[in-house]
């Protein structure tokens, strides 16, 4: 596999390249847990020990590829999110969430990448911290099965453990401990290596969705309706995908309803009476156990599982389908559209997709460039 950034791999040429590179020049941490100084010595420090690591010349070039590129990614948001605490002490709350954004962003937009290999960069880049921190999530259990549906947990620790060497800090060797414990707590979970396995989707869905701590656990799977919940950018080809898969299914569109309206898709006063009468057709069709698609954006886990919650409270299966072209044709779809989207709403909307994971729903599809994964 070739080199996803660059042949050329020097810091130099990296950060000349790409200004996310260049703007972790400066960035300051925490002494205490990185002496070394900012982000752009710790990140050079982490690829460094990555590359030295014996388990790291065993890998796949895909493999030695998706890890470089998390690694050098990994505290990209520190450069949005650094702050000094009440207390002095230099934080960066939420930067592996919202590092996860922008490396999703970089390689679909600046750094074209096969959408499964960047998700698996982006997952790294969100979990690049949950080996040293599992066990103080308020449970561990879920925290690590989620994350095992999106990333392979052995590079996982690799990262992990790449992330302590290239530190200076006054508990290397706890935090190394911390790692080989989350190795063997994966292999207890039964997800080393391997996303855990469940009977089905349902149970799947049960187990994250509910407080159940039994993820063996199979419910009762009688459902009324099955809602597909579409998911994806203006201009993906979401009208395209109803047209090809969705024949004879009742559709609910957001866009629809604004055209009959007449209301402007950025009147966000307006939005919310939209979502309603979206609501009120969806109701009417779960109440008589009718299937339909409800066609818009949905480009937030916040804002999927508000629907969610409403169609599973009417006993509805659901199963999300995200749909992606490539970045060039995306762009090209929406200018050729009838209502095409003003490129700095797309942008901005781009800013916050957030890709369905498995747990979301009992069924999450994926149709990149007009193929559905497997």
């Amino acid at each position: 596999m070739s080199g996803l950034f660059s042949h050329n791999k020097s810091w130099e040429d990296l950060s000349s390249a790409f200004s996310f590179i260049a703007d972790m020049d400066g960035v300051q941490q925490d002494p205490i847990h990185h002496a070394e100084g900012d982000v752009a010595i710790h990140t050079q420090m982490v690829l460094s020990a990555l590359e030295q690591l014996p388990e790291y010349s065993l890998l796949t070039a895909e493999e030695q590829e998706i890890l470089w590129t998390a690694a050098l990614l990994h505290d990209v948001e520190k450069r949005s999110t650094t702050r000094v605490d009440w207390d002095g002490r230099i934080i960066s709350p939420g930067h592996a969430r919202k590092g996860e954004l922008s490396t999703r962003q970089i390689l679909f937009q600046q750094i074209p990448t096969p959408f499964v290999i960047r998700e698996q960069i982006a997952a790294l880049v969100r979990f690049h911290g949950l080996p040293l921190w599992l066990m103080e999530k308020p449970n561990p259990q879920k925290a690590l099965l989620a994350a095992s549906l999106r990333v392979d947990t052995y590079l996982l620790t690799l990262l992990a453990k790449a992330d302590v060497l290239g530190r200076i800090c006054h508990d290397p060797q706890e935090l190394l401990e911390r790692i080989e414990l989350f190795e063997l707590y994966c292999r207890e979970q039964g997800c080393w290596r391997k996303p855990r396995a469940f009977s089905s989707g349902e149970a799947r869905f049960h187990y994250f969705s509910s407080d159940s701590e039994q993820p063996d656990y199979q419910p009762y799977d009688d459902y009324g309706s099955q809602v597909t919940l579409l998911c994806g950018l203006p201009g993906m080809g979401k009208d395209h995908f109803i047209q090809q898969y969705g024949k004879g299914i009742s559709v609910i569109s957001l866009d629809a309803i604004r055209r009959a309206h007449q209301i402007n898709p950025e009147d966000k006063n307006a939005n919310g009476w939209v979502v309603q009468q979206a609501k009120q057709q969806a109701r009417e069709k779960l109440r008589s156990r009718q299937d339909f698609i409800w066609n818009a954006t949905n480009l937030t886990g916040q804002m999927r599982q508000q629907l969610i919650k409403l169609f599973v409270s009417y006993n509805a299966r659901v199963r999300i389908v995200y749909i992606e072209q490539d970045y060039k044709r995306w762009r090209q779809q929406n200018n050729n559209r009838q209502y095409a989207v003003p490129d700095k709403v797309m942008d901005r909307m781009l800013d916050k997709l957030e890709v369905p994971v498995p747990e979301e729903a009992h069924e999450v599809c994926y149709f990149i460039d007009s193929v559905m994964l497997s």
